[in-house]
């Protein structure tokens, strides 16, 4: 079991987090308001977590910085056990990483590859937060295909920004999550060729410095597949080319 197993264990089954109910509130003086903004929950939810896991004893190092990982469960090699937390209500509507940013941070950290996700599903309503719902998944699982991309990204204008979520927990999603990080990676490698920005400048020796960079570290092949031969298990029929 790994350290962000252990803990969603703890979370799940001995704090009970989903159904859980918080409320926020802010006193500036003798005036005391109930916060109703949706877009702190977040934040207030990550530190919520840091504090909790010391008052657990469950080691823990909070990144403070606008990085990868929002915390690493072994603080002593921050080589492993990475975890990311995302809130979201409604849909999954967070970023999951900045698609340049990604391709590069997997070829020189490829333990960001095994990073893991918490993520939680809540409701705000007259200031009580209510999490309706808590999963933990590996990076591959809760990113799919689009309709217009091998890997789902937000595209604006032409250019790509940030690598967007499946909605992984539906139960017949027109577009899967991908069922292995090999699998993923055929994704990002036809993404990388693909976009305009990425064809010249980096596709032609991104999957083999990848898989160099994986070797040296983990001591195993990683065997990406080409996309053309998995495609259709993550495509609808009608979008295949």
């Amino acid at each position: 079991m790994t350290a962000a197993e252990r803990l969603f264990h703890a979370l799940e089954n001995d704090f009970g987090i989903s159904g859980a109910k918080g409320e926020l509130s802010f006193r500036l003086k003798d005036y005391h308001i109930v916060v109703e903004q949706n877009n702190v929950i977040g934040s207030i939810l990550e530190e919520w977590l840091g504090k909790w896991m010391n008052s657990r004893g469950i080691p823990n190092e909070h990144n403070t910085a606008q990085s990868s990982p929002d915390f690493w469960l072994n603080p002593d090699n921050k080589n492993e056990d990475w975890l990311e937390v995302k809130a979201f209500t409604g849909s999954p509507n967070f970023d999951v990483a900045a698609f340049r940013s990604f391709i590069q941070l997997a070829i020189d950290k490829p333990w960001k590859l095994h990073s893991q996700h918490l993520l939680l599903k809540y409701k705000m309503q007259d200031g009580i937060v209510t999490v309706e719902n808590c999963w933990l998944k590996n990076l591959w699982e809760i990113c799919s295909s689009s309709a217009s991309w091998p890997v789902k990204v937000q595209c604006k204008r032409g250019i790509i920004f940030n690598i967007r979520p499946a909605t992984w927990y539906a139960v017949s999603p027109s577009y899967p999550a991908f069922s292995s990080l090999e699998h993923f990676l055929a994704a990002v490698e036809e993404t990388i060729y693909k976009y305009h920005d990425t064809r010249a400048t980096i596709a032609e020796h991104w999957t083999e410095r990848l898989i160099e960079s994986y070797r040296k570290h983990y001591g195993r092949e990683l065997i990406i597949p080409r996309w053309n031969d998995i495609k259709n298990l993550y495509l609808p029929e009608q979008n295949e080319p």
